[in-house]
């Protein structure tokens, strides 16, 4: 019977050197989680055997456990290297077939789809043409190569010092090419709905104590827009709007704006829409004793953009940067985790197929739940411990060598018993 103990015994230890050796080949290899041999002892079934009498017939290779503890997150400043930390992996697509891995290393193919170095594509939450994301259900994550659209300009926030100290004009007939009939002026760049620009000049006639009269020109046509005042404090008391400018704005369809504020018409010339409503809101601006100037100026509008680059937050939101400085969210990663990761079947090239015993893929957005959270320009690394394993490695081969001396030592014993 020795000799079945030790064939077993090193079948066992040969399995256990394999599993050790599968460790220290991919000690390298990103997003790889070691493994452990389990075994499990071997006794003959028979009823007739006295329970204190049973004799092991060696032993048996039971599973092999994969450690799914962390693995050391390394930067590497590429946009599409993602790395999970804690628990979850990412959900993969090849032609519909389901698969699920720790590796983060992505990259673009020709279709714009973010996908690994076998060509799965990457599974998430797809964002609208305005950035809206879109849980309903998963698909392959795809990076747009089309402009973002523009935006017309529909608001200015302006908010400025006008010298309380200045005096009215030397010329009280205002003309905007005359420095001599107006107080300060200032400008700001305005789009229209097809991402065109046109400069819209904000002049300021002091006409009386705490009365102040503005203009605005663009495209040529200069809007009397009407008085601000001021109280005493230098704060602005109200506005009233000029007859030109109500009748306009009222024509273009806009409701009348509130106090602090004056609307303005523009009418593109390059066959963008006509009558553009802005509304430039002078809250906050004030009448003090100083020099006039611009504390902030602002609009809202912008020009057509392309995707310059973009970036993925620990939420899984894949962020795009544009050239006219706009931000966008153009999807979002999602990780799948399981009851029991142990259960997934390891198909090689850091993929797995979810199975009965490691149950179904509870999909979610990173950081929610158990879900871990994704760091961008970077990778989880191996998280096999070489030291570990060169110590298991010598054990093994020692439990190697001793199972093979049982061998030995049988033969030894039928020998003596052939030479009787």
């Amino acid at each position: 019977m020795g000799y079945q103990q030790g064939l077993s015994g090193l079948a066992a230890a040969s399995n256990d050197l394999d599993v050790i050796g599968n460790n220290i080949a991919n000690a390298n290899t990103v997003g790889f989680k070691e493994s452990t041999a389990q075994f499990a002892d071997v006794y003959a079934n028979s009823v007739a055997t006295a329970v204190n009498m049973q004799i092991g017939l060696g032993a048996s290779l039971s599973e092999v456990q994969q450690n799914f503890s962390q693995g050391t997150i390394n930067t590497t400043g590429q946009a599409l290297d993602v790395a999970i930390n804690g628990n979850g992996f990412y959900q993969m697509s090849n032609n519909g077939t389901i698969t699920y891995t720790r590796n983060g290393v992505f990259n673009l193919d020709k279709n714009g789809y973010i996908v690994d170095a076998a060509g799965n594509e990457l599974m998430g939450y797809a964002a609208g043409a305005s950035g809206i994301i879109n849980t309903a259900q998963t698909v392959a994550l795809k990076v747009p190569t089309t402009n973002i659209a523009p935006q017309q300009t529909s608001s200015v926030t302006a908010q400025l010092n006008l010298n309380a100290q200045a005096t009215a004009p030397t010329n009280p007939v205002f003309n905007a090419a005359d420095p001599t009939s107006y107080n300060y002026s200032t400008a700001i760049t305005a789009y229209d709905s097809l991402g065109g620009t046109q400069q819209v000049n904000m002049y300021f006639v002091q006409n009386a104590v705490g009365q102040t009269e503005a203009y605005a020109t663009a495209n040529g046509t200069t809007t009397d827009l009407g008085q601000i005042q001021f109280s005493s404090s230098g704060q602005i008391s109200g506005t009233t709007q000029s007859a030109a400018a109500n009748a306009a704005a009222t024509a273009a369809g806009a409701a009348a704006p509130g106090v602090g504020s004056f609307q303005l018409v523009l009418n593109p010339t390059d066959g963008a829409a006509t009558n553009q409503v802005v509304t430039i809101d002078f809250s906050g601006t004030t009448q003090y004793g100083g020099a006039s100037g611009v504390n902030n100026l602002a609009q809202n509008g912008y020009a057509s953009g392309t995707l310059s680059n973009f970036s993925i937050g620990t939420d899984g939101t894949i962020t795009g940067n544009y050239s006219n400085g706009q931000t966008m969210a153009l999807g979002q990663i999602v990780l799948a985790t399981f009851n029991n990761p142990n259960g997934l079947v390891n198909l090689g090239g850091n993929q797995f197929e979810q199975t009965i015993q490691s149950g179904v893929a509870q999909i979610s957005a990173p950081g929610s739940t158990n879900h871990g959270t994704l760091q961008g320009g970077s990778l989880e690394q191996s998280n096999v411990d070489l030291t570990n394993q060169l110590v298991d490695l010598i054990t093994a081969q020692r439990n190697y060598q001793a199972n093979a001396q049982t061998i030995k030592t049988q033969q030894t014993v039928d020998q003596s018993l052939l030479q009787m």
